[in-house]
């Protein structure tokens, strides 16, 4: 069974709209080494997503 690839345009403000309604999570590390030896060391990790305006 072969499943066919539908191609459709989506606005960037759609696709951030739809991203940020369920959160996102951003995670990654960055080395700089001279000679197999760690110089620097950053690590990123951050939670992305709305807030709602709207009073409890």
């Amino acid at each position: 069974m072969t499943a066919e690839l539908v191609q459709r345009e989506v606005a960037l403000v759609d696709l951030l709209d739809r991203l940020l309604a369920g959160g996102v999570v951003l995670s990654g590390d960055l080395v700089i080494s001279i000679a197999e030896v760690d110089l620097v060391r950053v690590s990123l990790r951050a939670l992305i997503t709305s807030v709602r305006g709207d009073p409890p």
